[in-house]
């Protein structure tokens, strides 16, 4: 049974380098926030509202953590919807595998279809998703919700597994088919750089960073990150460029948020008694941490904002 620990500063947050220490806040420790999930995936935070919302998705549902209350519910059934994110006007932008498409919640509820094909073809289960300054949707298209009936249905891949921008008139792109598995995605700061999870990396997964060319096209694909031992999934950039990453599986000591440099090199990290699958920064000040790991959700406060459009 996990408790949260009561000592200061919170023995979960582990300096792995120097630099990270000015990241960890002394009187900050690891919160759990709900539990009873198959699998959680997708954190998004909509700050008007005050609430988070996720995905978990075998039991086929988003769910809604509300931070002033601490309750939870069902947001929406149905999709078996992975990866979301807000929009630049604020919208929810999901990534659904059971119907393999990308959507947009508007502000009356109604759901919009922004992808669901590309040159005549149907997408495999998009994974993961983020907005650009300008307004373009980036997403991941891995084959995994097809692969079974847990998270989706089994079905034919008809593509490449491949990355796409949906620019803002709805123009789709395939921008890269050449990262193994794509599944986690997101900017650095200045949005020169595309950093992309390689889930089929070989002998382990990778961390790939792409230059973006004129915010439309990448180039100068290469490993950023050898993951080694662990298993980066979801992740998110803060202001400062460092990479948290969602972490874990096979060894219980690498479960939780693995932190690395704009270099590369890994400076920190959170443990958690549970693989993170995904993760993003909220509250009022874009300081805390919210972080969906297998059965649970969690947060931390952090000295560091997340880096908008993830």
């Amino acid at each position: 049974m996990w408790e949260p620990s009561q000592r200061y500063p919170d023995p979960n947050v582990v300096i792995m380098d120097p630099s990270f220490a000015k990241y960890r806040i002394m009187q900050s420790s690891v919160e759990r926030l709900h539990t009873g999930c198959r699998w959680s995936e997708g954190p998004a935070w909509f700050g008007d509202g005050r609430y988070l919302l996720w995905s978990d998705i075998p039991n086929n549902r988003i769910l809604k953590w509300e931070e002033e209350t601490g309750a939870v519910s069902t947001f929406r059934r149905g999709n078996n919807s992975n990866g979301n994110t807000r929009d630049r006007q604020g919208r929810l932008v999901t990534c659904e595998h059971d119907s393999r498409r990308v959507t947009r919640t508007e502000y009356d509820g109604t759901i919009t279809v922004l992808a669901d094909s590309y040159n005549g073809k149907q997408l495999n289960s998009p994974n993961d998703v983020v907005v650009a300054s300008d307004g373009a949707i980036w997403f991941t298209d891995p084959p995994f919700g097809i692969l079974g009936y847990y998270e989706g249905h089994v079905a034919p891949s008809e593509l490449t597994p491949a990355i796409y921008r949906i620019d803002p008139d709805g123009a789709i792109a395939m921008v890269a088919d050449d990262c193994p598995g794509p599944n986690g995605l997101a900017f650095s700061p200045d949005e020169k750089l595309l950093y992309v999870v390689a889930s089929r990396g070989e002998p382990t997964r990778k961390l790939f960073a792409y230059d973006v060319v004129n915010g439309k096209t990448l180039k100068n694909s290469r490993i950023f990150i050898d993951a080694a031992g662990g298993t980066p999934d979801g992740f998110r950039v803060d202001v400062d460029g460092n990479l948290w990453c969602g972490w874990g599986m096979g060894d219980p000591e690498l479960d939780g948020v693995r932190i690395f440099n704009s270099g590369g090199t890994p400076i920190g990290h959170i443990k958690l008694p549970e693989r993170c699958a995904n993760l993003c920064f909220g509250g009022r000040y874009r300081n805390r941490l919210f972080m969906a790991a297998s059965h649970s959700l969690y947060s931390l406060y952090v000295n560091t904002q997340g880096a908008p459009g993830g």
